[in-house]
């Protein structure tokens, strides 16, 4: 499926995850990669990885988006010696969960800066050289709460909301063959995912296992999902097949979300 050959791809949030399989489905198309993280061990073992699944050539770039002024100079470093980025999947952490009236000014500051200023800088950095290559797929790991807000999120339901919002005013704006689009996990098995349930268990007087198969349960599908799965949606949206698709949203969650 979508043959990636020759193609340079930048992926955000790579050294686990979803970021992880999206960087190991590209590779295994044909795709460079270029992995950005904040812990350069956890690169390494990313790069290595990611090299043995096909890439013909592995960048690791050590950057932390929270730092915005750092990520942008970096990502600029390297389309300066790499050269022009194609596929770029824009990942990165959530903010920490609780509700939305108990969330503090920081915490807006904070998510808003890592999810939507800074992929705006990138965006700044990459578009020019996917106009000028005539080939460019931007797509950003978002959540299902962009379609159903998700309890004890708030400022996540939020800044991914926002996120989607400027992808959808960008798919305006990008020239003919270069598209954005979002993917919407549903409860996937990562290491963020045992995070919060350890924290919903906390605040429930539960266990985490009963909160999995509580969530596992809200699904058709009966399970949660694998980081693997929405790699490999990530990489048709960065395929030629997916050249007419262009800013929209799409849940791989197993059914769960109830709406359109």
């Amino acid at each position: 499926m979508g043959d990636l050959t020759g193609r340079r791809a930048l992926v955000c949030g790579a050294s686990r995850g979803i970021g992880l399989a999206a960087a190991l489905a590209l590779a295994s198309r044909g795709a460079s990669v270029a992995l950005l993280a904040r812990g350069a061990t956890a690169l390494r073992a990313a790069a290595e990885a990611v090299s043995a699944r096909g890439a013909p050539s592995v960048e690791t770039v050590s950057a932390d988006l929270d730092d915005r002024d750092a990520a942008e100079a970096a990502v600029a470093d390297l389309v300066r010696r790499w050269g022009p980025v194609h596929l770029w999947v824009n990942n990165t952490g959530g903010p920490p969960g609780g509700p939305l009236l108990a969330a503090t000014e920081a915490a807006f500051l904070a998510a808003l800066g890592r999810h939507v200023l800074a992929p705006q800088r990138i965006a700044q950095q990459l578009v020019p050289g996917m106009a000028s290559e005539g080939y460019g797929r931007i797509v950003n790991v978002l959540s299902t709460s962009v379609r159903e807000p998700i309890d004890g999120l708030g400022v996540s339901n939020l800044c991914r909301a926002a996120v989607a919002a400027w992808a959808k005013t960008l798919s305006r704006e990008l020239p003919p063959g270069v598209t954005i689009n979002n993917v919407l996990p549903g409860y996937t098995d990562t290491e963020r995912l045992g995070e919060l349930a350890t924290a919903a268990a906390g605040r429930s007087g539960t266990t985490p296992e009963t909160v999995r198969a509580t969530w596992a349960a809200a699904a058709p599908e009966g399970r949660i999902g694998t980081p693997a799965e929405v790699g490999g949606v990530i990489a048709f949206l960065c395929s030629p097949d997916a050249a007419f698709v262009r800013g929209v949203s799409i849940p791989v969650d197993g059914g769960r979300l109830r709406s359109l």
